[in-house]
């Protein structure tokens, strides 16, 4: 299973934004990498801020290239408007749910859980952290991996009510998706239509 393993810091200051999770040397170096990266930097083209939004969408959901082409492609053949289908397709991935409903305290982390066979979805082992989960499904926890500290250590004070899309049971530790998220509701910082107008080029 392919993904990104290189510096995560790097790739958070050249976005401004800690989109791998908390991370403290944004909070010492919040500019870009580099040499002159406390300088004043030209202005962007175009076609670079476009880019930039591609590559900051990829990195957060842990999506290399191929992979998020082709789902922008189902995007665009889908109903409805064109980057918010791809905003809910991702977010609909099995890692991003896991990650959602507080199980782990970040998505590569959720990754690693549902890799390692610790998720179940609908009451059977899934290791695929690309399946795309259907709304009506119910993703939990497999019991023998409920005391896990990791994972106690994750859902200890989440607030599971600020993702309306997802339904929380504490009792068997898992979660029920009831629909794919509406735009207002995917926190994420990501300005979809300029991916759209990158892939229309």
């Amino acid at each position: 299973m392919a993904r990104y393993i290189g510096p995560k810091s790097k790739i958070a200051r050249r976005f401004g934004e800690p989109i791998f999770g908390e991370d403290k040397v944004l909070s010492r170096r919040n500019f870009p990498p580099g040499q002159h990266g406390n300088n004043r930097r030209r202005k962007q083209s175009e076609y670079a801020v476009m880019l930039a939004e591609k590559q900051k969408a990829k990195y957060t959901y842990g999506v290399l290239e191929r992979q998020f082409r082709n789902m922008f492609e189902a995007a665009a053949k889908a109903e409805g408007i064109t980057g918010e289908v791809l905003l809910q397709n991702l977010e609909s991935r099995l890692d991003n749910i896991v990650f959602r409903l507080g199980v782990a305290p970040t998505r590569a982390a959720a990754r690693q859980l549902v890799s390692h066979k610790h998720i179940v979805v609908d009451g059977k082992v899934v290791n695929i952290p690309s399946y795309s989960v259907k709304p009506g499904q119910v993703v939990g926890v497999r019991e023998k991996a409920k005391s896990l500290e990791v994972i106690e250590a994750a859902l200890a004070g989440f607030n599971h009510s600020k993702y309306p899309w997802i339904e929380w049971d504490e009792n068997s530790k898992s979660g029920k998706y009831l629909h794919k998220p509406d735009r207002a509701d995917i926190p994420e910082n990501i300005k979809e239509q300029l991916i759209v107008e990158l892939y229309s080029k």
